[in-house]
């Protein structure tokens, strides 16, 4: 599935045998096109009643069984006794479904009601002691349409099927021995869906010998063409990054992978002597994949429900600095994926401490409205902690240890809407994912819906 795919929904109408029919079928039709327009794809189906002969219930499980779809929304568009409901989405109580509750309208002065809310009114407990995944929305005559709450379930739910087939790439595990980078994988797999697959870094060296001259080459004159160098880089160096992602993306193609990390200071800069930014930013530019060093797995777990929720790349931050004014210091000491550089992508050649010689991206970075997250481990649960702020250029800076003159790492300040300390009591790692745009209310939605506790 393509993160660029509209989300599917079942729609389903039901209003009671009694009710006017011709009045029931507008009002889920008027609701079912107001969601195509929102951008969510329906497997519609035509209104259920309670008919005695139960001809409707049976129509609507063949057309609902013949579908491909990501949730349902049970349309009350009037009253109806719960059993017919029940019998319909039960079924299908493996999907998330939204129950959502129309309301009546006016007519000459006079409220005209097919009492919808005794509908859902009778229904969601009922939902919710069958422990079906649900979310309830309510509408009010005279008031538009919550579509909005509608497309964020959609969205939500999408992601939540799509990360039940993603895979993580990692090669290596637990680079410098760091505990928050490492994962459970069987409550990872039941609560996100994700896995995560490890593999070494020798596969990656062995592949090095079946590459040919000129896919090198192509891949050198890429880096060239697409990076702004400020110092001319050794060309065996960049013909040396170029192999490695050559192998990499051998492996990713291989695999299906739709997130990588790399196993990066107790690997590839300590046995290898490359520091592996520059495959980040291949992957991240020629593969579109979410990337992130340091075999951080929740990290990219994180990236990927982020990906799939607004689209956007997803890239990682690192906290720098705690400052004044409620602000914090994010950076990254390698990459930045492109499609967050404000201008070019901005290249030069220099070393960190005892490490090689090797590429470090030094561009600028996009400002703007950003949301802040991270999935946590909490025993065999996890939470999701959040935070929005306004990201701005950062002041003049420098990380101790970088061979003179020291770069200026990729960086934000980021005032937060959160006061400081709640922020720092509830951290709980060096990297957290970063987008643009206020998307609380998407995240909360998704982990609503995947059983994940918000911080």
């Amino acid at each position: 599935m393509s993160i660029y795919e509209e989300p599917v929904a079942a729609f389903v109408g039901f209003g009671e045998v009694n009710s006017p029919r011709e009045l029931i079928e507008k009002k889920c039709r008027e609701a079912a096109q107001a969601v195509e327009r929102g951008g969510v794809k329906l497997v519609y189906v035509d209104p259920v009643s309670d008919d005695p002969q139960g001809n409707d219930i049976v129509r609507a499980l063949k057309a609902l069984s013949a579908g491909d779809f990501d949730f349902i929304i049970v349309c009350i568009a009037g009253w109806i006794p719960t059993h017919a409901v029940i019998s319909v989405i039960d079924r299908f109580a493996y999907k998330p479904m939204l129950l959502w509750g129309l309301a009546g309208h006016y007519q000459d002065g006079r409220l005209i009601t097919t009492a919808a809310q005794a509908g859902t009114t009778a229904l969601r407990k009922v939902m919710e002691d069958m422990r079906y995944n649900f979310a309830y929305v309510y509408e009010t005559p005279g008031t538009p349409l919550k579509v909005q709450e509608v497309v964020r379930f959609a969205k939500a739910a999408r992601t939540a099927r799509m990360l039940r087939s993603s895979r993580i790439g990692m090669m290596g595990y637990r680079d410098m021995n760091l505990y928050t980078t490492i994962f459970d994988a069987t409550s990872l797999k039941r609560v996100t869906g994700v896995e995560i697959e490890v593999f070494e870094m020798l596969e990656m060296v062995q592949k090095l010998k079946s590459l040919k001259a000129e896919e090198i080459d192509r891949v050198v004159e890429r880096m060239k063409q697409g990076w702004e160098f400020e110092k001319t880089p050794d060309e065996e160096l960049l013909r040396t990054y170029a192999q490695y992602y050559l192998a990499l993306q051998e492996k990713i193609s291989e695999r299906g992978y739709q997130a990588i990390s790399l196993i990066d200071v107790d690997g590839m800069k300590k046995l290898l002597g490359l520091p592996p930014a520059p495959l980040f930013m291949l992957i991240g530019e020629e593969l579109k994949l979410c990337t992130i060093p340091e075999n951080d797995s929740l990290g990219a777990v994180t990236q990927l429900m982020v990906r799939y929720l607004t689209s956007q790349i997803a890239p990682y931050m690192e906290f720098y600095e705690f400052l004044e004014d409620n602000r914090l210091l994010l950076g990254v000491p390698d990459f930045v994926p492109s499609e967050v550089v404000d201008g070019k992508v901005r290249v030069i050649p220099t070393g960190f401490g005892g490490f090689n010689e090797g590429l470090l991206n030094v561009s600028k970075v996009k400002t703007g409205k950003v949301t802040l997250c991270r999935l946590l481990p909490k025993g065999e649960e996890y939470s999701m902690h959040l935070v929005t702020g306004e990201a701005f250029p950062p002041r003049t800076w420098e990380e101790a240890g970088w061979k003179p003159p020291a770069p200026q790492l990729p960086s934000l300040e980021v005032q937060i809407d959160t006061p400081l300390e709640d922020f720092a009591r509830k951290v709980g790692s060096q990297h957290y994912i970063l987008s643009y745009g206020d998307h609380r209310a998407l995240l909360c939605t998704l982990c609503t819906m995947l059983g994940i506790q918000v911080i």
